[in-house]
């Protein structure tokens, strides 16, 4: 999910708890928090715990909590796994380390040692986009050996990687891209993780029944429905960018306000996020 941010650039706490209102009125069941879209790198340690107890508060039991710990310093990522533990997360999501650049032999002892120190599930998190280590087929197949790690988030893109993996493992298999998200569900996927589910959930809740029910006609209805808010969101600025562009729209925060790097969307874009959302048939407050 997004970080809400005041004016000033501070976590708006109120803001946390609205979107988390708006998650579960929409048919999410759970939220990953310091993530991709949540803009993790600007966060210090302590506002990603803060996230993590902010949204479990909100949350209670009726949202499953994954947390990001992720870090190139495997050290670090011990350190904030068993931080955000004691903060309440259901789970940890662990991404590759970005620009260390290591071997699989490296990024799956990494990994191992993550998983060997944690106390609660894990979910890998699969963006070679953004870091620059994808996680190989074979490194996924020695890692579903571990107790700890329940599943991956790939939003690596690669549909017959996952395949393989999927036929492999028991890992449970997430769709982390929104232009996949009926493709990886076709082939096996357990669920998706979601930019455009922040305005789109109920309807991506209606496609993982679809598909779960056999009806892949109605989830292709879905799928193409939602063409123009996923192009809308994830092809002008970054989708955290948009996400939080499109929940004001929605009237569920206050404020798009995003902290540099990343400076707000231009005006161009969020027209383009108005046009979307209306061909997609989403539109009015929360």
């Amino acid at each position: 999910m997004v970080t809400p941010m005041t004016p000033d650039g501070a976590v708006d706490a109120q803001g946390v708890a609205a979107v988390v209102e708006h998650l579960i009125a929409t048919g999410h069941d759970g939220v990953v928090v310091n993530g991709t879209t949540g803009e993790s790198p600007t966060l210090s340690s302590a506002e990603s715990i803060a996230m993590v107890e902010t949204v479990k508060r909100a949350a209670g039991d009726r949202l499953a909590v994954t947390a990001g710990v992720g870090s190139n310093n495997t050290a670090h990522a011990i350190e904030m796994a068993a931080a955000a533990t004691r903060a309440g997360a259901d789970a940890l999501l662990v991404v590759s380390p970005y620009y260390n650049k290591p071997t699989q032999a490296g990024l799956l002892a990494h990994t191992r040692a993550i998983a060997d120190a944690a106390k609660l599930p894990i979910l890998l998190y699969d963006i070679p986009g953004r870091t620059a280590t994808p996680f190989a087929v074979e490194t996924l197949i020695a890692l579903a050996d571990h107790d700890r790690i329940l599943g991956v988030k790939d939003a690596k893109g690669d549909l017959w990687a996952a395949s393989e993996v999927m036929a492999a493992t028991d890992l449970l298999w997430y769709s982390g891209a929104d232009e996949h998200n009926l493709a990886h569900l076709a082939q096996g996927a357990h669920g998706i993780v979601s930019v455009v589910g922040h305005v789109a959930g109920r309807d991506y809740a209606d496609m993982i029944a679809a598909v779960d029910a056999g009806d892949l006609a109605t989830a292709r209805e879905i799928h193409h429905r939602l063409i123009p808010v996923t192009n809308a969101l994830m092809s002008t600025s970054q989708g955290a960018i948009m996400a939080k562009a499109a929940l004001v729209e929605l009237g569920v925060i206050s404020h798009a306000t995003v902290r540099l790097p990343y400076v707000e969307g231009p005006a161009e874009h969020l027209e383009i996020v108005r046009a979307g959302l209306a061909a997609s048939g989403i539109g009015g407050a929360a």
